[in-house]
C-alpha cells in the first residue's frame, strides 16, 4: 500500500530546520560550557604547582593534582568531540530533511529556466552544511561562556578582572566595527556572484552557439567585467575585515602583556602568588581568545545566513499547490476548458481562452505560425506551467494539481528540445526510475531505436551525459520518443517529434503514434512538418494564441485552400496544410 502521509508544508519544513539548529545549538551550549570550565584545568593546575607543590616539595601533591587534571583533560576531550559530533548531526539532519523539498522548489522554480536556481539551491544547502560541520559556529558558544573566566579572574585580583573586561570590551567594538564596514560589502558581494555564476551557467547550455558564432570573447569581456565588480567588493570586504583582525589579535597580545605585568607588580607588592600571576595570563589569553576568532569568522556566518535566507525564501515562495495523493490510472477524455496562460511577470496571455475535448484513441494535430503557443500548450497540457484561467483536465482530474509520481505514469511528453539526463539509455528510457527491461524493450521497438541502441558500444548500458556517448539529434530524439511511450501512457504530448528525424525515423514515428492510438492512448502532436499529420484525427490551428480552427482533419484542410487569406495567415502551420490540400494528398 502506497503512503499517502501529506508532505509537510514549506513553514513547517522551515520550523523543523529552525528547530534541528536551535535544538542542537542549545545542546552544544551545555557542552561548552562543561567544556569552558574544563579548561580551567591547565592555569587552575600551574597555579597549584607553583603554590602549593614547590612550596610543599611535596611530590605526593604534584602525583594527586596530576591524576586530578589528567581525569578532568580525558573528560574534555571526550566531551569536545561529543559536540564536534552535534555539530556534524545538526548538518547532516538538516541536509537530509530539507535536500528533497529545496530541489523540487528548486526545479518549480527554475522551470524555463534550465535549472539554474537549482544548482544554486544545493550549493547553498552544502554551504549551509560545510558552516555547520566547520568552526566558526562554534565561537559564539565559546563566547557566551567567557564570564567563567572573568569570574575566575576577579577571584584572582580585582585588577585581573577589570583589565581583562577592558580587553573584552575592546575586542568587542572592534568585532561590532568589523561587521559594520563589511556586512554591506559582503552582502553585495555574495548576491553579485549568484547572479555571475546564473549567468555563466545559463550561458554554458548554449556553448555550441558560443563556439561555432565567436561569441566567447565577448562573453567572456562580460563575465570578467562582473567578476571584477564581485572581486572589487570581496576585496573590500577583506580589506576591512584583515584590518581589524590585525588590530584584534595586536590587542589581545598586548593586554596578555599588560597582564603579566600588572600581575608581576602584584607580586612584588606581595598581594598575589607568582602562581595566580602565570594563571591569570592564561586565562586572559583563554577569555580573549573566542573573541579574536569572533571576528576573523564573522564572514562565514554572514555567507552562512544569506544562504539560509535564500532557501527559506525558496521554500516560502514555491509553497506546494499540487495534490499529494497518488491517483490511480484513468482512461477518461482529456478537456481543455478556456485556457488562459501568461507567462510569470507579464500581462500580455500567450494562450486565450483555448477550449477543445479528446476522447481515447484520438490523435489532434496542432498546427500554427511561429510564437502562436503550440510549446506553451504543450507544457500546460502535461502540467508543467499553472494556467492563468481555465484548466487542463484528463478524466475529470486537473493535470496541474495532479500528484506528480502517479501524473508521470499516465503522460508520455517529448519536449522540443529533447534532454537526457546523466545515465545509461536503459535507465533514460525507464524515466531514471526502477527499469522494467520488458517495459523498456518495448518502448524501444515502438520507437524503432532498438536496432539502433544494439550497435551502440554497450547497448542500452552504454552512458549518456558527460563523459558519455555522444548521439546525435536524431537518436537523442528518438530514445525521448521511447521514453515518452514508456509503461504505455495514456496522454502522449509531442512536441515537434520529427524534427530531427529523416524519413525512416518519421514512419518509424507515426507507426508508434498509431499503434498508442490503437491500444487507447490520446496523442497531441506539434509539428511542422506536414507528412507527419497524416496520422492525426483532428486538426487545431492556433494563431496569436486562439483556436483559429479547430475539427476532423478532413474538414479543416477542405476548409483551407492556398489563395485564401486564412492560409496566409496560418503560414507555417496551416499553410502548410493548405499546400498539402492543394496537392490532392491527405494532410
Amino acid at each position: 500500500m502506497k503512503n499517502t502521509k501529506r508532505p509537510a508544508s514549506a513553514a513547517d519544513l522551515i520550523h523543523q530546520g529552525q528547530k534541528t539548529f536551535f535544538v542542537g545549538l542549545v545542546y552544544a551550549g551545555i557542552l561548552s560550557g562543561i567544556i569552558n570550565m574544563l579548561q580551567l584545568i591547565v592555569p587552575l593546575f600551574m597555579l597549584q604547582v607553583h603554590d602549593r607543590v614547590i612550596n610543599s616539595q611535596s611530590l605526593d601533591t604534584l602525583v594527586m593534582l596530576m591524576i586530578i587534571a589528567g581525569i578532568g583533560l580525558v573528560l574534555f576531550g571526550v566531551l569536545d568531540y561529543i559536540r564536534s559530533l552535534t555539530f556534524q548531526v545538526m548538518g547532516g539532519a538538516l541536509v537530509r530533511r530539507l535536500n528533497l523539498p529545496v530541489l523540487q522548489a528548486a526545479i518549480a522554480a527554475s522551470v524555463g529556466r534550465g535549472g539554474v536556481r537549482a544548482s544554486q539551491a544545493i550549493r547553498d544547502l552544502n554551504d549551509i552544511r560545510s558552516f555547520l560541520t566547520g568552526s566558526a559556529i562554534g565561537v559564539p558558544l565559546e563566547v557566551i561562556w567567557c564570564p567563567i573566566f572573568l569570574a575566575v579572574l576577579f577571584a584572582l585580583h580585582p585588577l585581573y578582572g577589570i583589565l581583562a573586561l577592558i580587553s573584552a570590551t575592546i575586542l568587542v567594538v572592534l568585532s561590532l566595527v568589523s561587521d559594520f564596514l563589511t556586512r554591506r560589502a559582503l552582502k553585495r558581494a555574495s548576491e553579485s556572484s549568484v547572479e555571475n555564476i546564473s549567468e555563466i551557467s545559463a550561458s554554458l547550455r548554449h556553448a555550441e552557439a558560443i563556439e561555432a558564432m565567436g561569441m566567447l570573447p565577448a562573453l567572456a569581456r562580460r563575465w570578467r567585467s562582473a567578476q571584477m565588480r564581485t572581486l572589487d567588493l570581496l576585496d573590500t570586504a577583506a580589506r576591512r575585515g584583515r584590518a581589524i583582525h590585525s588590530v584584534t589579535r595586536t590587542c589581545r597580545y598586548m593586554m596578555q602583556i599588560a597582564v603579566l605585568s600588572v600581575g608581576a607588580t602584584l607580586v612584588i607588592e606581595q598581594e598575589v602568588s607568582p602562581g595566580s600571576m602565570i594563571a591569570a595570563s592564561i586565562i586572559t589569553g583563554r577569555l580573549l581568545l573566542p573573541l579574536d576568532t569572533m571576528v576573523d569568522g564573522w564572514r562565514s556566518w554572514v555567507f552562512a545566513i544569506a544562504a539560509w535566507k535564500r532557501v527559506r525564501e525558496l521554500l516560502e515562495k514555491q509553497t506546494p499547490v499540487r495534490d499529494t495523493t497518488p491517483t490511480p490510472r484513468t482512461e477518461g477524455d482529456l478537456l481543455v476548458d478556456r485556457l488562459v496562460f501568461a507567462p510569470p511577470g507579464s500581462d500580455v496571455p500567450v494562450l486565450k481562452g483555448v477550449s477543445f475535448a479528446l476522447s481515447p484513441g484520438e490523435i489532434l494535430g496542432v498546427v500554427g505560425p511561429s510564437a502562436a503557443g503550440k510549446s506553451t500548450l504543450a507544457r500546460l497540457l502535461v502540467g508543467v506551467f499553472k494556467p492563468t484561467a481555465g484548466g487542463v483536465y484528463l478524466d475529470g482530474h486537473n493535470v496541474f494539481l495532479w500528484e506528480r509520481g502517479s501524473f508521470g505514469e499516465m503522460v508520455g511528453y517529448l519536449p522540443q528540445n529533447v534532454s537526457l539526463l546523466d545515465g545509461t539509455i536503459r535507465e533514460n528510457i525507464a524515466r531514471m526510475g526502477e527499469a522494467d527491461p520488458r517495459q523498456v524493450l518495448a518502448a524501444a521497438r515502438l520507437a524503432d531505436v532498438h536496432d539502433m541502441i544494439g550497435r551502440l558500444p554497450l547497448g542500452y548500458d552504454t552512458p549518456l551525459g558527460d563523459g558519455g556517448y555522444t548521439l546525435s539529434g536524431g537518436q537523442r530524439q528518438r530514445i525521448g520518443l521511447a521514453r515518452a511511450l514508456y509503461g504505455e501512457p495514456r496522454l502522449i504530448v509531442l512536441d515537434e517529434p520529427n524534427a530531427n528525424l529523416d524519413a525512416e525515423g518519421e514512419q518509424a514515428l507515426m507507426r508508434a503514434i498509431v499503434a498508442a492510438k490503437q491500444r487507447g492512448a490520446i496523442v497531441v502532436l506539434i509539428a511542422h512538418r506536414p507528412s507527419i499529420m497524416q496520422v492525426v484525427d483532428k486538426l487545431l490551428v492556433l494563431q496569436d494564441g486562439r483556436v483559429s480552427q479547430f475539427g476532423p482533419r478532413t474538414s479543416i484542410v477542405a476548409s483551407i485552400h492556398p489563395a485564401d487569406k486564412p492560409a496566409a495567415a496560418v503560414a507555417d502551420g496551416g499553410g502548410r496544410v493548405a499546400a498539402l490540400a492543394g496537392s490532392g494528398r491527405p494532410a
